[in-house]
């Protein structure tokens, strides 16, 4: 764990298909100064409005992660708010000229990697965590999220798909940076080829593809080449949810377990989390922390 904020040392782009619009986005990274936290900025817009990268500007779970102010809305950005979490980025400002971010190719691993290759600057502000010292737990309808004290951060994630080449499967990680680039980052969203299909005719995913997520017809995955991982499903569900608690705004000290959820029921949990406030600290780490 970090004692001090980190930014990255210099400006980074990319670009990529919109999985909504289908049409090519341009997003751009750049260094922010200690305790600005993550920020996008909309610069197709007039005046180029930002928001802050909060739980509390989340403004749809449906489809994506979304968060909006007075007129400014960012959709789809969990994969990227994943990439700044596992790479223990604090502060940056996201320059991008559509309403949504690109997808890549599914995952976290284009902009893991377009984070890495800025570099990291270590800043001179002391980086504060969620201590739990309760635990926090949501449950509804056979959804659950969870966390418990621990002296890292852990995170447990199971899901349940009455599917063949899915079924139960759960994963078990304490994340730090190496561990999220090997492990997690690369691990792609995924779904049903009738469901890709049914959303095409309500004018949505139009930049779906097999290029940017994992496709399930019948038995078998159309994708060329199969799976990164075994158990890659889990695992993205593992990297949505590091995206998602990345909103709260500082990391968790503390051992978060998910059971069957979803961005929606992420969001609630952090809802809950942030109003049970005798259940953690915020705190930093000293000189001898290790």
């Amino acid at each position: 764990m970090n004692r001090n904020q980190q930014t990255i040392q210099s400006s980074v782009s990319c670009s990529g298909v919109g999985v909504h619009s289908g049409k090519i986005v341009n997003l751009t990274i750049k260094p922010a100064p200690v305790n600005q936290g993550i920020r996008f900025v909309r610069t197709d817009l007039p005046g180029h409005p930002g928001v802050s990268a909060h739980f509390n500007n989340v403004v749809d779970t449906s489809l994506a992660t979304v968060i909006g102010t007075e007129g400014c809305i960012v959709s789809t950005i969990e994969h990227l708010m994943a990439g700044f979490f596992g790479m223990s980025i604090d502060n940056a400002t996201v320059e991008v000229d559509a309403y949504e971010l690109p997808i890549m190719d599914g995952s976290a691993g284009p902009f893991t990697r377009l984070i890495k290759s800025a570099g990291t600057q270590t800043q001179d502000g002391p980086k504060c965590y969620f201590k739990v010292r309760a635990p926090i737990l949501l449950s509804e309808n056979g959804k659950s999220v969870a966390v418990y004290p621990s002296d890292e951060f852990r995170l447990t994630c199971s899901i349940a798909f009455d599917h063949p080449l899915i079924g139960s499967q759960t994963c078990d990680f304490i994340i730090d940076r190496e561990t999220f680039e090997k492990e997690i980052c690369s691990a792609r969203t995924f779904g049903f080829l009738h469901e890709v299909e049914m959303m095409k005719r309500y004018g949505l995913g139009r930049g779906g593809s097999l290029d940017n997520a994992v496709v399930i017809d019948g038995d078998r995955v159309l994708n060329e080449g199969g799976l990164r991982f075994s158990d890659e499903f889990v695992r993205h569900k593992a990297l949505d949810c590091l995206g998602d608690f990345s909103l709260i705004g500082m990391p968790i000290m503390g051992h978060v377990v998910t059971e069957k959820s979803g961005h929606a029921f992420n969001h609630a949990f952090l809802e809950k989390f942030f109003a049970e406030k005798g259940s953690w600290d915020t705190v930093t780490l000293s000189v001898n922390s290790k």
